[in-house]
């Protein structure tokens, strides 16, 4: 606007807001930022209110709180954007660097407002301006961000551990995944029950995510193969689908911390070749126009379809390949961009398999270079092993994945011939060094025999990679020996051990900012990106003071979660009673119902001995059954009638409680961590592979009862055998007990409380007279007990009482908090990435440099969130 002598003065109004200005006064220079990465408030609450305005299509007197939260999630994601192009197309691609492709059917990312905030280290900036912009908590937005179920437990979440370790170690990687419309199912208890509701979190829309349509690409099903001899006298398979389906990817920035790398996260969508068919809808058959559209979408609809059934199994086959064939497809179109044969395929491409859900992806690379790209055999054959590596999750044989020749034919018909060849000249490689031993060729082939012949999908990922890892030191002892102890005789190169770990940017900086600020105050920021540095806390522990400030934010961190359990549940709880908690995937291995016999006998005692000088507890169970685990479904129903009868019990008041939060998710887990004392580890010795909630607690100070299970085993050797609840068989006494013959009845006649519990669980007593209710979990435990809580029930119930004794010396349980903090360095997820890009992708650091212009715009700030006041 005019100042009256000819010359310009800006007004911060009139300019356009998708540039920076710099604008002259007659003597005083004035900058402007550009509101797509400014990081002053000013400009901050300019973008914030901008995009109210152009994106939600409100002013503030409409504006809900979700409004709101839309707006400030699209500010933050403008500050990523140009990081993120600057990452992938700036630097990855000039420099062609080695790059991770991570594989996985889950990715429980959680929140990512909050996450994004305290990387891009602008929390505090975001909270001062929508408390002066809108008259709101930054926390209340927060609260509004609808969590991407896009997980089933602790395999989804480690890959979003290894996400964020990735870019803040500054690795090239894309994760590669689905983006199912509607994700892990929201868990709702209607008297005591499970009852599953679906999870909407896409209704209004997710202003992360940026679709690509000009990178969808075709997925083929079904239908039959064509062999034929080409122009230069080669054999050909051509596949003549009898679908074919279109995969779109959807990209979400994958941001570090302090760091200006921003991976992918490349999720894929179905959709119909022919959403409509306008002949058909003109001939009246409306329902029958979209039939196509409707059946393509049902791939990416829902996580993990209830497989119980045929339908179910074929749908979650499709899931699997539909994904993984869009990813490799993805994969070659990126590497072709910079080169002209597939050479350098394996020094460019690290793809990791995330357990064996993508394992098909073996069959289908082999299927492109062949089919599609025109490689022999040999050549593609060692292209693929060099590039795939195979991460086992699991020690259940159940839980191995196997298809039915069947299914799979009619399917994937031409991957069933590759399979076939792999497996062919594999056992012939294994006849040549094992001449004559039948057995191993049987137990190492691809194809299972039976009734029904299946493809045994681990198999096809150990003979198709050249990396296998296990997720824990004792796990991948079982791997190698009880698992694949065959494939280990024939690769033992190939076999290594990648011990888990979690980010502690979400499950300490942002799950518990109180105890981060009192953590950095001591020692600085340097843990944040590197963990073992909390092995500083250790000077504190005899400092009294350090001492009560730590059992202070524990305590304030507790009546947080006690007020969220009145809220959610109404079931009032004593935030100075201890807090016993277990959380995780409801399954008989993990043994929640072990919990709930010791919750009873303890429950059972008070009764006995009212007067009794006990500890009060307060145990603490959520975690989300499978639709279709009849048994852990009953589990949850049993735990919320022992509650009922618990809390309800005049006798026992504030002594015991006993509570199940429904809807286990991030957010809640998030709530959970900072407020526990006793972290519950108890699954059957040598089921556990490894567990990533027993470090999230020991990170956040609570002590661990467990078994000598997964990474149990190293968590205790490092926070200290004396810091550590230890109780049970350890994996070969189970296995050593089983060989003898085991009996749980013996148990159960010879323990009187053990008795008392289970007769109390089968008379109807916590199930209002109701003798058949439980009868299933019962007759289980007293004729099969399969995952051993009989034998280990009296040592469980001894070592809790240990647990008490130590309760009961506050001061010495602090010192054993701390130490459980200080010495968990260990097991962080970017200690975990480097010794996978050390040892099976070759990969290396690739800083992120911007340009100076845009890095004064855009600078990175060290901030630690603050918790709500």
């Amino acid at each position: 606007m005019s100042n009256g002598n000819g010359s310009t003065k800006y007004d911060g109004k009139h300019a356009p807001h998708w540039k920076k200005h710099i604008c002259r006064t007659e003597h005083v220079p004035v900058q402007v930022q550009d509101d797509r990465t400014g990081m002053d408030i000013e400009t901050l609450k300019r973008a914030f209110l901008d995009n109210l305005y152009y994106i939600q299509a409100k002013d503030k007197g409409w504006a809900t709180a979700h409004d709101f939260f839309m707006a400030l999630s699209y500010t933050v994601r403008d500050r990523l954007l140009h990081r993120w192009l600057k990452t992938v197309e700036q630097t990855y691609f000039q420099k062609d660097v080695k790059v991770v492709c991570y594989l996985s059917a889950e990715y429980l990312i959680g929140p990512q407002l909050s996450k994004n905030l305290t990387n891009v280290g602008m929390y505090e900036q975001a909270r001062q301006v929508v408390r002066e912009s809108a008259g709101l908590d930054l926390y209340d937005l927060l609260e509004q961000e609808d969590e991407p179920g896009l997980g089933n437990g602790g395999l989804g979440r480690l890959a979003a551990c290894f996400l964020d370790s990735l870019s803040t170690l500054e690795i090239p990687a894309i994760g590669y995944g689905i983006r199912y419309e509607y994700g892990i199912f929201q868990q709702t208890i209607r008297n005591g029950t499970q009852v599953e509701v679906p999870d909407r979190w896409l209704r209004f829309g997710n202003p992360w995510e940026i679709p690509r349509p000009d990178y969808t690409v075709e997925v083929k099903f079904g239908g039959h193969t064509e062999a034929h001899t080409d122009e230069r006298g080669r054999y050909q398979v051509r596949w003549i689908p009898q679908k074919t389906i279109l995969g779109t990817p959807y990209d979400i920035p994958m941001v570090g911390y302090n760091t200006n790398t921003v991976n992918t996260l490349r999720l894929w969508s179905a959709k119909a070749s022919e959403d409509f068919n306008l002949q058909i809808f003109n001939s009246g058959d409306f329902a029958n126009a979209v039939a196509d559209k409707v059946y393509s979408e049902n791939i990416t609809k829902v996580l993990y379809p209830n497989d119980n059934n045929y339908q179910g199994r074929e749908l979650r086959l499709m899931q699997e390949y539909f994904f993984v064939s869009c990813s490799l497809q993805d994969i070659i179109r990126i590497y072709l961009r910079s080169h002209n044969n597939f050479d350098q395929f394996p020094n460019k491409c690290a793809i990791q398999i995330n357990d064996t859900h993508p394992a098909i992806g073996i069959a289908e690379l082999m299927r492109l270079l062949i089919d599609v790209h025109q490689l022999g055999w040999d050549e593609a054959w060692d292209i693929t092993q060099k590039s795939f590596g195979f991460t086992n999750h699991t020690l259940l044989p159940e839980a191995l994945e196997r298809w039915a020749i069947s299914v799979f034919g009619r399917l994937l018909p031409r991957h069933l011939e590759i399979i076939f060849e792999i497996n062919q000249r594999f056992l012939d490689r294994v006849r040549s060094q094992y001449p004559g031993d039948d057995g191993k060729l049987s137990r190492l082939s691809l194809i299972e025999e039976g009734a029904e012949k299946q493809v045994r999908m681990a198999h096809l990922a150990c003979v198709g990679s050249h990396a296998i890892n296990g997720v824990a030191e004792l796990h991948t002892e079982l791997v190698k020996n009880n698992l694949f102890p065959d494939f280990y005789q024939v690769f033992p190169e190939k076999f290594s051990n990648k011990t888990n770990g979690v980010t502690p940017r979400r499950w300490m900086l942002i799950a518990n900012p109180k105890l981060a600020l009192l953590i950095t105050e001591k020692i600085g920021k340097g843990w944040i990106k590197n963990l073992e540095e909390l092995k500083q806390l250790e000077a504190f522990v005899e400092d009294g003071e350090f001492r009560h400030r730590w059992e202070q934010i524990k305590q304030e961190n507790k009546q947080d979660l006690a007020e969220y359990i009145l809220q959610t549940t109404g079931i009032h709880v004593d935030a100075n009673s201890l807090f016993d908690i277990q959380v995780k995937r409801l399954h008989e291995y993990k043994r929640q119902h072990l919990n709930l016999l010791r919750v009873i006998t303890f429950y059972n005692y008070i009764k006995q001995n009212p007067n009794a000088d006990v500890v009060p507890r307060t145990a603490i169970f959520a975690g989300k059954a499978a639709p279709g685990y009849a048994m852990a479904k009953l589990i949850i129903q049993l735990i919320n009638s022992v509650a009922n009868v618990v809390n309800n019990d005049p006798d026992i008041g504030d002594r015991l409680k006993v509570v199940f939060l429904e809807n286990y998710n991030v957010s809640v887990a998030q709530r959970i961590y900072p407020s526990a004392d006793l972290s519950e580890q108890i699954s059957t010795a040598g089921k556990e592979a490894s567990g990533t909630s027993n470090m999230k607690f020991a990170m956040n100070g609570a002590l661990t009862i467990g078994t000598l299970d997964g990474a149990n085993v190293e968590i205790r050797d490092r926070v200290g055998h004396e810091n550590f609840f230890l109780f049970g068989l350890d994996a070969a006494e189970v296995l050593q007990r089983k060989a003898q013959g085991y009996h749980p009845w013996d148990y159960y006649n010879s323990n009187p409380q053990l008795k008392q519990a289970i007769d109390q669980i089968a008379s109807g007593y916590f199930s209002k007279g109701d003798s058949n209710l439980f009868k299933p979990l019962v007759e289980s435990l007293k004729n099969r007990d399969d995952y051993m809580l009989f034998a280990d029930y009296q040592s469980y119930i001894e070592c809790q009482q240990r647990v008490d004794e130590a309760y009961r010396d506050r001061d010495t349980w602090w010192r054993k908090s701390i130490l459980n903090s200080a010495r968990t360095g260990y097991f962080s997820s970017d200690r975990t990435i480097r010794e996978y890009a050390r040892d099976i992708w070759h990969v290396q650091s690739v800083p992120v440099t911007l340009e100076d212009e845009q890095e004064e715009n855009a600078a990175i700030q060290l901030n630690v969130p603050l918790a709500r006041v």
